[in-house]
């Protein structure tokens, strides 16, 4: 019996020293590209060309990368694109997609499982294969070359912020809309003050994974964005890539710079970030 419970310990120490061991190695090889990045961004050019990548830089207080970044990339510019997208994408999908997940979650009609199993079925189709037609449309709009256009092609509701809003809302009583019936609230009243506000958490967890995707998409934005006055933070950082050369100093100091509005961001809301993943993103 003793044999048997110190193999079980000896078994049991070298499952959770694999454990650490791999989490450790997962985050270092996480960290890593982000460690390089902060250095290339404080070398110089010929420091960049003469040392290897992990090589510190001989001095730290060197901003002049970040200074002809910001200035080059005309970034100032690229934010205000990025946030005005960002914040028109988000407001206008959280109203769409709620109203949506309200629809098919509280009114049973012929065809929902139907329109549930349409939305599912797009999810699989890849992007790429749809840009075709969605570019003619664009075309046919004169939605191209418009930053207003690009916010509403952005706009669209992805199906998982839709099925994170059904999900919640399943959690939420039906006798709260019954008593408002009661009361004389119409059915667009009772959506707006009683499920948008309960529905919180589950807006905070889709405006995360809709803003970052929005933030950093760069396809779409070549794409329908061929003005430089309509460049956003995505194109912007492409500034010094060329058939000559990539400026990779240059590169990561713009990276780091597209990096802090997220940071900053992250730091500040944390709390509500987490709360919001951990309600609404789990059923219960």
């Amino acid at each position: 019996m003793k044999k048997r419970r110190k193999h079980y310990s000896i078994g049991k120490s070298i499952w959770i020293c694999v454990k650490y061991l791999s989490l450790l190695f997962f985050s270092f090889v996480a960290v890593i590209p982000l460690v390089s990045c902060v250095i290339t961004a404080f070398k110089t050019e010929q420091e960049y060309q003469s040392t290897s990548v992990m090589t510190p830089p001989e001095s730290w207080l060197n901003f002049s990368n970040f200074i002809e970044a910001f200035q080059r990339a005309n970034m100032g510019r690229a934010f205000l694109n990025s946030f005005i997208v960002m914040i028109c994408v988000l407001a206008g999908s959280v109203v769409i997609g709620t109203q949506l997940a309200y629809v098919l979650n509280r009114f049973k009609f012929p065809g929902n499982g139907l329109i549930r199993n349409l939305f599912l079925f797009a999810a699989l189709l890849p992007g790429v294969a749809m840009q075709v037609t969605v570019y003619q449309i664009m075309y046919e709009l004169q939605f191209i070359n418009h930053l207003y256009g690009y916010i509403i092609m952005m706009m669209g509701t992805d199906v998982i912020s839709i099925y994170i809003y059904i999900q919640y809302m399943e959690n939420i009583p039906v006798s709260l809309d019954e008593s408002a019936i009661v009361d004389g609230a119409s059915y667009f009243k009772i959506y707006w003050k009683i499920i948008l506000p309960l529905l919180k958490p589950a807006i905070v967890t889709a405006c995360i994974l809709k803003g970052v995707s929005v933030y950093n998409e760069y396809y779409a934005a070549n794409l329908y964005l061929n003005k430089p006055e309509l460049k956003t933070m995505a194109i912007s950082l492409y500034t010094f890539t060329g058939p000559l050369g990539n400026k990779y100093n240059l590169i990561c100091a713009g990276v780091i710079i597209s990096l802090l509005p997220a940071l900053i961001i992250f730091i500040l809301c944390q709390k509500q970030i987490y709360n919001g993943i951990t309600s609404g993103a789990v059923k219960g």
